[in-house]
C-alpha cells in the first residue's frame, strides 16, 4: 500500500477504510463480515479508519472498537465525526464533547487523531435547496462555525481528546470558501472526488453545488484532502445493490447511476470494473491524501485494493473520463 503525505498524521495509506459500509449505510452486512473487512484492511497496510456515529447509529464505531480490542494501535489513525448543526442553545462544546465521549467509549480509545464536523456549512441567512426543515440539525452557519465550533475544537485539542479537527467539504459554496480561506483553516477536508463531479443525494443544501470548486480551493490552499464518494454512493459501480430509500433521500444517487452508463461502457472497453476505475480516478487526483472506501465486505475491499495496486491513471485517461460528463 502506497503511503502518502498527509500533514495531520505525517503519512497516510492511499486507501482509508470508511465506516459507511461497516455501519450498513451502503447495504446489509453482518458484524462478522465487517470485522473481517477491518482485519483485511489492516493486513494490507491501510492505516486510517474513518467512522462516525451516523454510520449505523454507532455500529461502525462499535465494529472498529471490537476489531482493535487488545491490539496495538501504533501507526494507526482514527477519525470520527459529529453532526453538530446549529444549536439554538449555543452549547456547541457540550454537544461536541458528548458526541466524542460516546465515540471514544465505543472505539475503546482515549482520543482520536481527527475529529470532523459532519454537518454542512451555510451562510447565516441561507435557506437549503431541499429539506430546509432540517436546516438547524444538518447545517452549521458560518457565525456558529467561526464563533463556537472552532473554539470548541481547539478546547478539545487542549484537553487531549483530539489531535486535529476538520470539516466535510459540503454545503453552500460561499460559506465553504469563507471557511477555507479563513486565517484558521481546518487540518483536513473531506472532498467529493468522482468523474461525475456529483454529491448525489447529499447535495440538498445547494442546487448548483460544484465539488470541484471545493477540491481546487483545498489544493490551492494546501489544505490536506480526504477523498469521499469515489463511486458516488454506488452510481459508479456495476449495479446499485440496495433499494432506494423510502423517503427518496437518495433519489439523486439512482439518477446518477443512469447518467453513468457511458462510464460503465468505457470501463468495459478498458477491461476494468467500474468501481475499480472510479477508485483509480480518485487516487490519481493531485494532492489527495487518501481515498475513503465505503466497502461493506471483503469482496468489495479486495477490488479496491487491487485498484490501488494498478496505480494511477494517465492524464489522457483522466481527461477522457471527465469529458464523458461535460455539458455539450
Amino acid at each position: 500500500m502506497q503511503t502518502r503525505q498527509f500533514r495531520p498524521f505525517g503519512g497516510i495509506s492511499a486507501l482509508t477504510l470508511g465506516g459507511g459500509g461497516l455501519g450498513q449505510v451502503w447495504g446489509a452486512t453482518s458484524r462478522a463480515q465487517a470485522l473481517e473487512t477491518v482485519a483485511i484492511a489492516l493486513d494490507n497496510g491501510i492505516n486510517h479508519l474513518d467512522v462516525a456515529p451516523m454510520y449505523g447509529r454507532g455500529e461502525a464505531e462499535s465494529v472498529v472498537g471490537e476489531a482493535l480490542k487488545g491490539k496495538s494501535t501504533d501507526g494507526l489513525h482514527i477519525t470520527t465525526k459529529c453532526q453538530i448543526g446549529t444549536p439554538a442553545e449555543h452549547n456547541v462544546y457540550d454537544r461536541l464533547n458528548a458526541s466524542l465521549t460516546d465515540s471514544l467509549k465505543l472505539l475503546g480509545m482515549e482520543k482520536v487523531d481527527l475529529f470532523l464536523m459532519h454537518s454542512q456549512l451555510i451562510e447565516d441567512d441561507y435557506q437549503l435547496f431541499k429539506h430546509n426543515q432540517l436546516r438547524a440539525k444538518n447545517a452549521t452557519t458560518l457565525s456558529c462555525y467561526f464563533n463556537e465550533v472552532i473554539p470548541a475544537y481547539e478546547r478539545l485539542k487542549q484537553e487531549g481528546k483530539i489531535d486535529n479537527w476538520g470539516i466535510g467539504g459540503m454545503g453552500q459554496k460561499e460559506a465553504l470558501l469563507a471557511a477555507l480561506n479563513h486565517e484558521i483553516q481546518p487540518a483536513a477536508v473531506q472532498c467529493i472526488v468522482n468523474p461525475l463531479n456529483s454529491a448525489g443525494g447529499i447535495s440538498y443544501v445547494s442546487e448548483t453545488f460544484d465539488p470541484k470548486i471545493i477540491l481546487q480551493t483545498c489544493q490551492n490552499n494546501d489544505i490536506p484532502i480526504l477523498a469521499i464518494r469515489a463511486v458516488q454512493a454506488g452510481a459508479l459501480t456495476s449495479s446499485m445493490d440496495r433499494e432506494p430509500h423510502p423517503s427518496g433521500f437518495d433519489a439523486e444517487d439512482f439518477k446518477d447511476f443512469d447518467r453513468a452508463a457511458p462510464f460503465r461502457q468505457l470501463a468495459n472497453q478498458w477491461d476494468e470494473s467500474p468501481a475499480s476505475l472510479a477508485h483509480r480516478y480518485a487516487l490519481s487526483i493531485p494532492k489527495v491524501g487518501s481515498v475513503i472506501l465505503g466497502v461493506k465486505n471483503q469482496t468489495e475491499l479486495e477490488e479496491c485494493l487491487q485498484a490501488e495496486r494498478q496505480g494511477p491513471l494517465s492524464t489522457d485517461q483522466i481527461a477522457t473520463l471527465e469529458n464523458l460528463f461535460q455539458a455539450p
